[in-house]
């Protein structure tokens, strides 16, 4: 029974993330800490597989199109992949499992899902205009230009601050990447600022997941039980998209999010 409700939970939250583009680690770690009693550093261990799997798939089908600007990509890459190592270290010399660690954990999490769920209200209040504007901007831009940021700097040491909060949460890589996008590449289109958060993910989560493992962090029956929900599952919210009220879920989502996060600082 507890089989089928891993699996339920999987395909609920590749749901979601097929309606509204939402970091599916905002979603599931929380469910699996709250809902289902996973310790944090198995839950956030596990996820970041998840999240490299489920995001493999799109990346080659954007690619395929030639969405991908990969010079952003590489940007992102270069401060997120050290310092998703560095805490890959630090945990390594705490101890994944130990008090401190899980306290870390905790409260890292808490702050990232703040910060999504921040991000996520945000999208819902001001991501059109910036759409928009953004677009209006690529059409008098070209391609190398777009691709530029406002300093090389930024995404380097954004990617960074990712890549720390995703290796101790899971959580990041999603909503907050692509306000993070959005701010710093003001010039690109979004279908390519979209493609951009979905590529670096799957290195950065590869990385960081792979890291977990080898710290004994993942538990890999419940991870296949949560891909064979949510493959499906994200299939189905990709072609519904265009027939629910988007503004709605994303408003629910911050909202939930924001509980969560609140919980879990005050753990």
């Amino acid at each position: 029974m507890h089989d089928f409700a891993f699996v339920f939970a999987g395909f609920a939250v590749g749901l979601i993330v097929g309606l509204t583009g939402v970091g599916g680690g905002s979603l599931m770690t929380p469910v699996l800490i709250f809902f289902f009693g996973v310790k944090p550093h198995l839950a956030i261990g596990t996820d970041l597989l998840f999240a490299a799997f489920t995001k493999m798939g799109g990346t080659v089908s954007m690619a395929r199109q030639r969405l991908v600007p990969w010079r952003v990509v590489g940007l992102l890459c270069a401060g997120s992949i050290p310092a998703a190592l560095a805490a890959l270290w630090l945990l390594h010399r705490m101890g994944p499992a130990t008090a401190q660690a899980q306290h870390l954990m905790t409260s890292t999490l808490g702050i990232a899902l703040l910060l999504t769920a921040a991000a996520t209200a945000y999208k819902v209040l001001v991501f059109s205009a910036q759409r928009q504007a953004a677009e209006l901007a690529a059409r008098r831009a070209n391609a190398a230009n777009a691709a530029k940021p406002r300093h090389w700097s930024l995404p380097v040491l954004l990617g960074a601050v990712i890549g720390t909060l995703v290796t101790f949460t899971s959580v990041g890589a999603g909503a907050i990447g692509v306000t993070v996008l959005l701010l710093v590449f003001p010039h690109l289109p979004l279908p390519r600022i979209i493609a951009a958060d979905i590529a670096y993910a799957v290195p950065l989560t590869l990385v960081a997941g792979l890291g977990h493992a080898s710290l004994g962090s993942v538990d890999w029956p419940l991870l296949l039980q949560l891909l064979a929900g949510s493959l499906p599952g994200i299939w189905l919210g990709s072609r519904l998209v265009s027939r629910t009220p988007e503004r709605l879920i994303r408003s629910a989502l911050s909202v939930l999010l924001a509980w969560a996060g609140a919980k879990l600082v005050l753990i």
